[in-house]
Parts: structure tokens; sequence; C-alpha cells
């Protein structure tokens, strides 16, 4: 079944660069360890190349008709096997690994990053992504599959949900891989339900995934330099606004750490 194929295209992509970047990740923090590490820089390489070849892959289907043939077949078999198209689970779903990783924080658990630094690095990667997203999607003008209006590509759920994902990897990799599988779990159920629900074609889908793991290993490895030129001394509290992308819409949500 087609949507069998999304599934493994979207978990099993990622997969192979979630195993090399593990290897790879640097701690710009001495939360976990003050030793240094001694990263793999083919699989550095592989980990961006991964999420990079999505994004092509997306962009490729508004020439390759092999592709765009994909989105229709998907669809159309969607089509005879689901009667009820939508359900509003994957607006909330995408979210699931955000709160885990602040709840482990907040918990005890050492992460790579100190609370008020994973919540600029949370932000951030959410700005860039959503921005990424919104301006695409306004310049490529895709209907969706269930013609509601003309921002289906890439996908912003599925952006948003995968952001959270390598987020989630970053801090916690290095603790045990199955919290980042189950991050990239979850991201990847939130891109088969777009599919599923009618609101996005697979190519959508697959470039907002590669969207959204590129602009948090972006933020990652330029932080520590913005780090350097801004850093401040820290605070008492943290006060952050995260960015939120919904149905062609930006907004955004103010949040305080005391």
């Amino acid at each position: 079944m087609n949507i069998l194929r999304i599934l493994l295209m979207l978990y099993f992509s990622v997969g192979y660069s979630l195993f090399l970047s593990a290897r790879d990740t640097v701690n710009f923090s001495d939360t976990i360890s003050s030793e240094q590490r001694h990263p793999n820089k083919a699989a550095g390489i592989i980990s961006i190349a991964v999420p990079s070849a999505m994004v092509v892959y997306g962009a490729l289907s508004f020439k390759s008709d092999a592709i765009r043939q994909l989105d229709y077949s998907t669809k159309n078999e969607l089509l005879e096997d689901n009667t009820m198209w939508y359900n509003g689970w994957d607006d909330y779903f995408q979210f699931f690994p955000v709160v885990a990783a602040f709840g482990m924080k907040l918990c005890g658990v050492k992460s790579t990053h100190k609370l008020g630094e994973m919540a600029i690095l949370y932000a951030a990667s959410n700005l860039l992504a959503g921005g990424i997203v919104y301006r695409t999607k306004v310049a490529t003008n895709r209907e969706r599959p269930n013609g509601s209006n003309r921002l289906s590509f890439p996908s912003g759920h599925t952006a948003t949900a995968f952001v959270v994902a390598e987020f989630l990897h970053q801090e916690y990799g290095d603790k045990s891989v199955w919290i980042s599988i189950s991050g990239y779990g979850i991201a990847s159920l939130v891109g088969i339900a777009r599919v599923y629900n009618n609101r996005h074609w697979v190519s959508d889908v697959v470039a907002g995934a590669g969207i959204g793991i590129l602009s948090t290993k972006i933020v990652y490895l330029t932080y520590p330099c913005l780090q350097k030129t801004f850093g401040k001394k820290e605070k008492k509290y943290t006060s952050f606004i995260i960015p939120t992308y919904n149905e062609g819409k930006l907004g955004l949500s103010l949040t305080c750490i005391f």
C-alpha cells in the first residue's frame, strides 16, 4: 500500500542520518561531559546530505512525472480506503517530543545544553523552518489535494514535527538512541497523517521533513559562534518566543521560564 511507502520513505531515510549523526554529535556545553569529542566528518556530511536529498526530492516533484504520479496514486488509493478524511490529532501530536524534551530537563535528566539555551535553540529552529516553509508555500503556489487552498508545498506540520525530532535528538541522543528513534517515529506519523487527512501530497511531506531537520541542524551548528558573539551573563529567568505555523498562518507564542 502506498501509505506504507510514505512511512518507509520518511522513517528509514532519516534513520540512516540519525544513527550516523548520533556518532557525530558535538557538545558545545559542559552539561553532559567536558571531554572533547572526535567527530566523524563523513558521518556528519551524510547526516546533512540525507535531509538535503529529501528537500531535493520534493522540489523535483514539480518537474518529475514519476514523483508526481506517486503523489496522485497515493491520494487515489487512500480515497478508496478512507471515507473519513480528517482527524485533528496531528495538529497537537507534532509537539509531543518537545514536551518530552523539556519535561525530561525539568525532571533532572542531563541534556546537551542548559534549559535557557534549549529554549533559544528550539525557538530559533522553528523560526528558521517556519520562514522557509511560509516563503516556499507562497512561491510554489501548489494546490492541496483536497483543493482547500494553494499552500500545499511543503508541509508545515511535518517540518515542525521534524524540527522537534531533531531537537530531541540533539539534546538527548547521547542518553539513548531510543529517545531519538521515538522522536523521529512520532514525526513520521505526523507526516503520514498529513497525507492520510488529504491535506498534503507525499512530496510535500518529504520536503517538509527535510526542511525541519536541516533547519535544526543549521541552528545547532551556528549556535556556538552566535553565543560567543552575542552571549551575555546568565539571567535568573528566560523568556522566549516560539513561532508557530498552522494552515498558512504564522503565529508567535511567548513563554517564560523562571
